[in-house]
């Protein structure tokens, strides 16, 4: 049986967080698994020797099958596991459907749940084992037009403090990466409904994200932060990582809330555009 370390990371499409972490943890020595709902979406880390497999984290037999196939491969035993596959879903708050909501905390939240449920047995006759949860900043910011997303991230947040405490008995680490802003394929130009209120912040609001995307750290900067805490034998807890992860921990940390959130509200021009929607209303009502 092979003696190498084993970690298993998901949403590991190309381009990707997670196939950035896959191929990290690859060149350090471990034996990686790493997971898509499509094979054809991971070709480029598969062709660097990368153990690929077919997981769709939504669906409990489809975890089950994933779990069976690494554990009959590795003796029945998983070092790391890697709860990185997610979404983003954009606009504001009174728009947004909430079957989409629910949608995107079935994958954000409820799927990790299910992977750790699912993979505990295996994790417990791991060497040093370790649950790293890949969280976001916008989980502890009001980032606007993102209000889901946000949420969903503040949960997971949440959860995964709480299993830190669960698991410590069975010797298992968790970790939460609150990820700041890192090159990723997982956003796209966000278009507003028509009818919405908010449509006059589309453009601002994409215009502020392509700022930021151009301003991220290099994926592969960040992957080998977190490959090098999370491979330790006892890891933090929590990490902090992408384009100004440290100023975002220092704000949030000694500033009260109300300063973060002047920063969003200035970021993204809304003390403007509440002056404008005032004056509308108020020629409505003349």
């Amino acid at each position: 049986m092979n003696s190498k370390r084993t970690v298993l990371v998901t949403g590991c499409s190309d381009g990707g967080i997670g196939a950035e972490l896959a191929k990290e943890y690859h060149s350090r020595g471990l034996r990686v698994f790493a997971s898509s709902r499509r094979l054809e979406t991971m070709k480029e880390i598969a062709a660097l020797g990368i153990e690929t497999i077919s997981l769709d984290v939504t669906s409990i037999d489809s975890i089950r099958m994933a779990r069976d196939a690494i554990s009959s491969q590795t003796g029945g035993n998983l070092d790391i596991l890697v709860n990185n596959a997610g979404q983003v879903l954009e606009g504001a708050a009174v728009d947004l459907e909430i079957s989409a909501s629910r949608a995107l905390f079935e994958i954000n939240v409820i799927a990790p749940m299910a992977m750790v449920q699912e993979f505990f047995p295996i994790l417990m006759a791991g060497t040093n084992a370790c649950i790293v949860n890949i969280g976001s900043g916008s989980g502890l910011l009001p980032i606007p037009l993102q209000s889901s997303y946000n949420a969903s991230k503040a949960a997971f947040h949440s959860w995964s403090d709480t299993l830190r405490v669960e698991l410590k008995p069975f010797d298992i680490s968790v970790v939460t990466v609150v990820t700041n802003t890192v090159k990723s394929n997982i956003r796209k130009p966000v278009h507003f409904p028509d009818n919405s209120l908010y449509k006059p912040m589309e453009a601002i609001y994409n215009v502020v994200h392509d700022n930021i995307d151009r301003d991220a750290e290099p994926t592969d900067k960040y992957a080998r932060m977190v490959v090098t805490q999370t491979t330790k034998s006892k890891p933090r807890g929590w990490l902090w990582g992408g384009h100004l992860s440290t100023l975002l921990w220092v704000m949030l940390t000694f500033f009260p809330r109300r300063v973060p959130e002047k920063i969003v509200l200035d970021m993204y021009k809304f003390n403007e555009f509440s002056t404008q929607v005032r004056k509308d209303r108020a020629k409505e009502r003349a």
